[in-house]
């Protein structure tokens, strides 16, 4: 993008106050990957124990620092973890390139650091198909290393940024037998969202003592309840990372606290919020709930038929109650359905039942729940137990002036 974009109507009032993770030390800086004068790198370096828990894209075409974080995870923590990430450059679709360049970028990062090649992970996005500028990146590392602090955490965040208009994170903390456990989260992501896993970069840090093969199993499970149920536009980015590290320096073992999976559960879900209400060119964030479906996988797929749907999100954005396109998305989208058991409400009022509008439904009362920055839409299938959640935005035209000038 040639500019700064307007801040999403959606956005939080400010950046969070987040907690200090011990055991970590963040720094971001300007390494000029695409433009001059931009906060565009950030480093985290963790101490001796700390445990990473990783889920990625599933596209065939992922990028380099994808294959190569996957190919380390799980693997002897005792030296300690690093992750380094750039915006900017995707390093996507570059051929042997893009392994020179993580090749380059975690060498550097390994002599600076003092921990082996094994423990640092990288990341990169931005534009696809074009080489990484990678000495631009190593030639920061050294003063990245020398400003390494613990309250950096914004602005890690607001180093990751691409089209986002607003850094994101989140945070909690939980007692723990009498001792504090902290959880802090960063996020970005703005477009190309769609669940597989969600498109997007988090890193997600805990002072808290897990080990690799609970953490891994506890970030899946909770993935498929947060960034699994978000969509923006239905694209699957080629760079999706969220990592997850424990840095055990609190000394509180959290492998089977259920307090703390929900205090987890909870910071995803509130970065997987925010990517959703930070969607290219949103006005809308919009809730789908369905319930009485034959499963939840059934649940799920009704949810993100209507949730991905270019007509569903365009009537949001005209604010037009047209549940004619609710209907619509049901039908076409595989699972199981009834249309005389069917019903649909946009926020408290029921607007469709019984295969047919409801009898008591009144136009202007659909079109007031349209005007609400926040919108609920809720359907029941009447076929069983089956129920999810998923989260999505309008679709406007600011979604196609940022996209159509992305790579300006």
């Amino acid at each position: 993008m040639s500019g700064a974009l307007p801040r999403s109507p959606l956005a939080p009032a400010s950046f969070p106050d987040l907690p200090e993770i011990k055991g970590l030390r963040l720094s971001a800086g300007a390494a000029g990957v695409k433009y001059q004068g931009r906060t565009d790198v950030m480093l985290a370096v963790m101490d001796p124990g700390t445990t990473v828990a990783g889920v990625f894209t599933r596209s065939k075409t992922r990028s380099a620092p994808v294959r190569d974080c996957q190919a380390k995870l799980g693997g002897d923590p005792v030296s300690g973890t690093a992750i380094l990430v750039n915006s900017g450059n995707s390093n996507a679709f570059t051929g042997h390139f893009g392994q020179s360049s993580v090749a380059e970028i975690t060498a550097k990062v390994a002599t600076i650091t003092g921990l082996p090649e094994n423990r640092v992970f990288t990341a990169s996005t931005g534009v696809i198909g074009e080489p990484l500028p990678h000495d631009r990146i190593t030639a920061q590392i050294d003063q990245l290393n020398a400003e390494l602090s613990p309250d950096a955490l914004e602005a890690a965040a607001q180093a990751i940024m691409t089209t986002d208009t607003f850094a994101k994170g989140a945070s909690a903390q939980v007692t723990i037998d009498g001792k504090t456990v902290s959880i802090a989260g960063i996020a970005k992501g703005s477009g190309m969202i769609a669940p597989d896993m969600a498109t997007m970069l988090v890193y997600i840090f805990t002072d808290a003592k897990v080990e690799q093969k609970t953490l891994q199993a506890m970030l899946g499970q909770i993935c498929d309840k947060t960034f699994n149920c978000i969509t923006v536009d239905s694209d699957t980015s080629t760079s999706d990372s969220l990592m997850l590290c424990a840095t055990g320096s609190s000394g509180v073992e959290a492998d089977s606290n259920l307090e703390f999976a929900l205090a987890l559960e909870g910071v995803m879900l509130d970065l997987a919020h925010q990517v959703v209400r930070d969607g290219e060119g949103a006005s809308k964030f919009v809730e789908i709930q369905v319930t009485g479906a034959q499963s939840n996988a059934d649940a799920k797929v009704h949810g993100l038929a209507i949730a991905n749907s270019p007509l569903v999100k365009t009537a949001l954005a005209g604010e037009d109650p047209n549940w004619g396109r609710v209907v619509m998305a049901i039908g076409k989208s595989g699972a199981a359905a009834d249309r005389d058991l069917l019903s649909i409400s946009f926020g408290d009022v029921l607007v469709a039942e019984n295969g047919w509008v409801s009898p008591d439904y009144k136009e202007e009362d659909g079109a007031a729940q349209m005007k609400q920055e926040e919108i609920l839409i809720r359907v029941d299938l009447g076929l069983g137990d089956g129920s999810c959640t998923v989260w999505t935005c309008d679709l406007t035209h600011q979604y196609i002036s940022i996209n159509a000038d992305y790579r300006s």
